[in-house]
């Protein structure tokens, strides 16, 4: 027994730096190729890797999934941006509590008509709020954009729950955890702006005004929930099929058919 804990804690520890390497590394390679930021404000990249720290939380576990998130993050800001504290207060925090969240959640089974009521009664509450703020400060194509991949990123999240419902925890975990993620970006991002100057390399700024945290609020969770949304369930698929001992969620073991009475018995 305590040889396979042994076993597991260093299969996390592998796992985890796996998982922070390949978070890193993708995350900046697809931004060596598309250094694209937030519209208007900068500093928050594009960043479609978060698939990766996704598919490990579900696989090896929460803690697994936000401590390799972590240090993936934390490596690609230092190659990206070089600003160790922001990359600690922003990143590193709303990395692994986001991932950590996608962890637990899609591996425990939600109740779907639940979750669904509360995420439609927030998504739509703050759709309109957030849209008008795109709209005065950023651009109408903005606006468009942004508010065109939420709700389309919401409308497949709900089409993938019904017609594959092995999938619905997965997806409320995904749009929980980066919402989550998300908000931390944003306001600590802005609260980081407050005290010092963000990272020339990513766009700079100074003391940028509140609406700044709103924008890289819907930025971050706009352009990366299609990404854990779409990607996310064929790649743990494959896992699953590959390894079917890392499938969090066992299908229940069918019950012995029993034999009808007076067959099969020797009298």
């Amino acid at each position: 027994m305590l040889r396979d804990r042994i076993a597991m804690k260093a299969i996390n520890v592998v796992a985890s730096a796996v998982c922070g390497v390949l978070y890193g590394a993708v995350g900046y390679m697809i931004y060596s190729l598309a250094p694209i930021t937030t519209p208007g404000v900068g500093i928050v990249r594009f960043w479609p890797s978060v698939v990766i720290p996704a598919v490990f939380a579900v696989l090896f576990g929460p803690f697994v999934g936000g401590l390799g998130a972590a240090i993936g993050i934390f490596l690609s800001d230092m190659a990206i941006h070089g600003d160790p504290l922001l990359s600690l207060s922003a990143g590193v925090t709303s990395n692994f509590i986001g991932f950590y969240l996608i962890g637990c959640i899609s591996r425990r089974s939600v109740d779907w008509a639940k979750a669904l009521i509360i995420t439609s009664i927030v998504f739509l509450a703050a759709l309109p709020v957030l849209g008008y703020i795109l709209l005065i400060y950023v651009s109408l194509n903005a606006t468009i954009l942004f508010v065109g991949l939420l709700a389309a990123s919401y409308i497949l999240m709900i089409a993938i729950g019904y017609l594959w419902p092995q999938w619905r925890s997965y997806g409320i975990a995904s749009i929980t955890g980066l919402g989550v993620g998300s908000i931390i970006i944003g306001f600590v991002v802005w609260a980081y702006s407050q005290i010092f100057i963000l990272p020339p390399a990513v766009g700079g700024g100074f003391q940028l005004p509140f609406y700044a945290a709103l924008i890289w609020l819907v930025w971050t969770f706009a352009t990366e929930i299609p990404f854990l949304i779409v990607l996310g369930p064929p790649i743990l698929r494959v896992c699953f099929q590959a390894f079917p001992s890392l499938n969090p969620i066992k299908a229940p073991a069918q019950a012995p058919e029993k034999k009808e009475a007076g067959k099969g018995n020797n009298v």
